[in-house]
């Protein structure tokens, strides 16, 4: 058995604005272009609590693909900026592994699902709705001078214990 380097970790609610985009896996390259579009604008935020830290969110609600903002916390003094939305992430507790530079993000999401099927945890899953993949939400924190050909970023799976 390899064992997965994570740790768990409470965050507490937050406040974040960005840019949301809705599509199917074969439209993935737009997401990207959005990605990069938004590291772009967060010089715009008179109020990001981490301008260095670009975050990813993701839910699997389409059988065919998901639905993921591209945002920046931002504090409560932060006024909605034009083409943005904000979203309020509930407080959670998170699975968090780190996926270094160098290194395949399929094998790291891999270790990921195994360590589900070993651990008394499992994915959150939202009451009332349906999800599309075995990690249902899963948040990414991201460096904004990451290189977008090797990334190292973090991974956040929000968990449960089994019930």
């Amino acid at each position: 058995m390899k064992t997965l380097v994570g740790e768990i970790v409470t965050i507490p609610a937050y406040r974040a604005m960005g840019l949301k985009w809705e599509g199917a896996y074969a439209e993935v390259p737009q997401l990207k272009e959005l990605i990069i579009q938004m590291s772009k604008r967060v010089g715009e935020f008179a109020f990001a609590k981490e301008p260095e830290t670009q975050l990813g969110l993701s839910y699997h609600l389409r059988s065919d693909g998901f639905v993921h903002y591209s945002v920046f916390e931002v504090d409560e003094q932060q006024e909605i900026l034009p083409g943005m939305i904000e979203i309020i992430v509930p407080e959670m507790t998170y699975l968090i592994v780190k996926h270094p530079k160098g290194k395949n993000i399929g094998a790291t999401y891999t270790g990921i699902y195994q360590w589900f099927k070993e651990c008394d945890y499992q994915p959150l899953k939202e009451k009332g709705i349906e999800y599309f993949d075995d990690l249902p939400i899963k948040h990414e924190r991201y460096p904004v001078d990451r290189d977008l050909e090797d990334p190292h970023f973090d991974i956040l799976i929000p968990i449960e214990l089994k019930s």
